[in-house]
């Protein structure tokens, strides 16, 4: 049974756990309250065996999420521990590349400075091509450190520093076309539809594969080249060791469709 949030929804169904953040009438914003839920709701999906891939999304037609709630600006909070509260971000972005499972972003809405941030955490994004993507942080004079790494490592040099100097919006065929965006689609039905075209496939394969993979994946990208090379090396003997890497390899030559365990 999925444990239940206040801000967050979980469900479950073919081995693949739906995470919605549930504020539509507030545009799903990232408040403290919907950073602890996300961060329970993902961690309760990496740890229970039954789920193989999960899927995060917003509540509404109108945002997936629209970043944090800059009434928390006027809060009458110490900035000493108003800097401490942000290390939340800190520890859900962690938690989403240790995640271990395919994380795939269900973009129904717009998706705004940490919401686009969220967005760009998972492994892939289907969008609808209404939703808009950007940093607005400069045009409030507030920067966007708590995602900027995340960019960083999501989208070219160039397009990271205009997002983020201009606050500038981006549309969804723009962003694909600059390869953050895997899929664009017309509207919430067609979204659906390849949301979970793409969860039933990925939730076909080799869990164990997946989750040594994706973990070299993310582990590798801040490597030194040899280093990395020689890490991958290891990695690729370790998922050799599996007992579905050798399920694959039977079912090749037999013909057949693997049953993959996850071991």
């Amino acid at each position: 049974m999925p444990p239940q949030f206040e801000q967050v929804l979980v469900a479950v169904e073919e081995r693949i756990a739906t995470v919605t953040l549930n504020r539509p009438e507030q545009r799903n914003p990232l408040s403290a309250a919907m950073i602890a839920d996300l961060r329970g709701a993902l961690g309760w999906c990496r740890d229970e065996l039954e789920v193989r891939v999960v899927v995060l999304t917003g509540a509404g037609d109108k945002a997936f999420c629209a970043g944090a709630d800059l009434a928390s600006f006027n809060a009458d909070v110490p900035e000493l521990a108003r800097h401490h509260g942000r290390h939340g971000f800190v520890d859900l972005f962690l938690l989403m590349q240790e995640l271990g499972k395919p994380l795939l972003g269900r973009i129904n809405g717009h998706a705004l400075a940490g919401g686009f941030g969220l967005a760009c955490s998972c492994d892939l994004l289907v969008a609808v091509e209404s939703a808009t993507f950007g940093t607005p942080e400069i045009n409030v004079g507030v920067w966007p450190a708590m995602i900027q790494a995340v960019l960083a490592r999501n989208l070219p040099r160039k397009v990271v520093l205009e997002m983020v100097l201009l606050g500038e919006r981006w549309s969804a065929a723009q962003l694909k076309e600059v390869g953050l965006v895997n899929r664009v689609v017309a509207d919430q039905a067609e979204l659906d539809a390849v949301t979970g075209e793409l969860a039933r496939a990925l939730a076909k394969k080799s869990p164990s594969v997946l989750r040594l993979g994706r973990d070299s994946f993310y582990r590798q990208q801040d490597m030194e080249f040899r280093s990395a090379l020689e890490y991958l090396q290891a990695q690729l003997s370790l998922v050799t060791l599996t007992e579905d890497a050798r399920e694959g390899v039977r079912a090749f030559f037999e013909k057949r469709e693997p049953d993959f365990k996850g071991s």
